[in-house]
């Protein structure tokens, strides 16, 4: 079964992972990739690391067989090497062998070790954590001066990032094949130091044998439109928002967001507040006339309802939209006011949320913040873009991607409206919902990160053209890489 195009940015759970180890293992040995797994690793502390003293704490488990195979190729190319055991593996398993292939010095699981070493590689749990960290585990990772991880700092859990018991901050983690969800997913992404992601041979046809709906955000995931020679614009998309009253400011970031990102015209329909939106940049359109009349065009299929409306106003407007079965992305104002009622929501196709707006509507996300984006996903048969630290967007069909690409710059006032009209855009250009909810965040991410330290939403629409430079680029350099093998490491910073 050949790979999928996008097989390079898929991220597998600990649970898939295991079942892609338990079908690679009737191709290859499984002690040939914990050979392959201990090398990657020691390679990479070779070379971020200085030569020191090293101290590797090894569980049980093929986590522990890695650790075991990487202090032996350390120890070959002259690194003062030992390994502490927590437990001893299991006898006869691959991480017993490795275990024996260990000639070094070995020493107690104890506190002293730890305290005598420059570096720790933490090989005591992986990904598939099970139980929190505390204990004589914890006290040692604590008191290590430096920390290189093998999978995940044993206390992050690789499904959902959450901290179990104690975690330490690792100055590099080593994970291999494919990147695990609790790696991008913060608080655990903060743990992570440099991300290292490492090819050990695991064969394409385990990883095919178990389904994917699973990705980080980036170009190649998804194709941006480009306009063509004959391309006008009503080719490259209307956008039309619901403007407010009170505060026309959204709107208009909203709307810059949106021309910014490629929309052929955007128009606000302003109705009586016309007025005060004439201000505003000289390429946008204002409408003045009552809703009703405007939904009649069939040009203008995507609408913006949310960005600096009340609950009344969102009341007059959504459920004409909606009547009308436009493609209408919700957010703000029309997020507020379905508080508690989220299936007054179902007939959008995209919503946008910050964390407090997805409490109020679905619950808080919890412990397992992917499990709830997409449950909200399918509650109201919509796209949900839980926007945060690490961007989730959830498509009712399952698919979720997670992005990490972006800017605590963000943060900022109006930021979001600005996302809502970049998607808008995108809707607008044709691409699926999902898709375009995909791109949009990454745009908007690049935007920030492009515009420095300080920016504020006023200053994020001249970085989208950039940032749509960069994608293309990017999903021109991501084709070229799929043709070819995935051979070799790459490192996330």
């Amino acid at each position: 079964m050949p790979a999928s195009p996008h097989a390079g940015l898929a991220l597998y759970t600990p649970e898939q992972m295991a079942q892609v180890d338990h079908l690679a293992s009737a191709i290859v040995p499984v002690a040939t990739l914990m050979e392959n797994a201990g090398r990657a690793v020691a390679r990479a502390v070779r070379r971020f690391v200085r030569p020191c003293r090293v101290l590797v704490l090894c569980g049980p488990g093929n986590n522990g067989g890695d650790g075991f195979v990487a202090a032996r190729f350390l120890a070959e190319a002259g690194w003062p090497v030992a390994v502490a055991e927590l437990n001893a593996p299991r006898a006869g398993s691959p991480a017993a062998e490795a275990s024996a292939r260990f000639e070094g010095v070995r020493v107690p699981f104890a506190l002293a070790e730890v305290e005598r070493a420059d570096l720790v590689i933490d090989a005591v749990f992986g990904a598939g954590l099970s139980r929190d960290v505390t204990g004589l585990v914890a006290d040692l990772l604590k008191a290590a001066r430096k920390v290189v991880a093998i999978d995940t700092p044993s206390g992050i859990d690789g499904g959902t990032g959450q901290v179990r018991g104690y975690a330490p901050h690792a100055a590099m983690t080593i994970t291999f094949c494919r990147f695990k969800p609790g790696h991008l997913l913060y608080p655990g992404r903060g743990f992570m130091g440099r991300l290292v992601l490492a090819d050990i041979g695991l064969p394409e046809q385990a990883l095919a044998q178990v389904p994917c709906g699973l990705w980080r955000n980036a170009p190649g995931l998804w194709n941006l439109p480009e306009p063509g020679p004959e391309s006008h614009k009503y080719t490259r998309g209307v956008v039309s928002l619901c403007a407010g009253q009170s505060m026309p400011g959204a709107a208009r970031l909203c709307a810059g967001g949106a021309r910014a990102a490629g929309a052929g015209l955007v128009r606000i329909a302003a109705g009586q507040d016309a007025p005060a939106y004439r201000l505003g940049a000289p390429g946008l359109v204002i409408d003045d006339g009552p809703l009703e009349s405007l939904l009649s065009d069939k040009r203008r299929a995507v609408w913006v309802c949310g960005p600096g409306l009340t609950e009344s106003e969102v009341a007059e407007t959504l459920p004409a939209l909606l009547s009308a079965q436009k493609c209408v992305l919700a957010d703000a104002g029309a997020l507020s006011a379905a508080a508690g009622q989220p299936e007054s929501l179902k007939g959008v196709a995209v919503i946008t949320p910050h964390s407090g707006e997805f409490t109020k509507l679905f619950g808080a996300p919890g412990a397992n913040p992917p499990d709830s984006v997409r449950k909200a996903a399918v509650r109201i048969n919509a796209v949900v873009v839980l926007k945060g630290a690490s961007t989730l967007i959830a498509a009712p069909d399952g698919r979720l991607a997670i992005n990490d690409h972006a800017s605590p710059a963000l943060g900022t006032a109006g930021s979001g409206d600005t996302l809502s009209g970049v998607i808008a855009a995108l809707l607008a250009a044709g691409m699926p919902a999902w898709e375009a909810a995909c791109a949009g965040v990454w745009l908007h991410g690049e935007a920030g990160i492009q515009a420095g330290s300080w920016p504020i939403a006023e200053d994020l629409d001249r970085y989208l053209g950039p940032a749509r430079e960069k994608a293309t680029r990017l999903q021109q350099e991501y084709g070229e890489m799929c043709r070819r093998s995935l051979a070799g490491s790459s490192t996330l910073g």
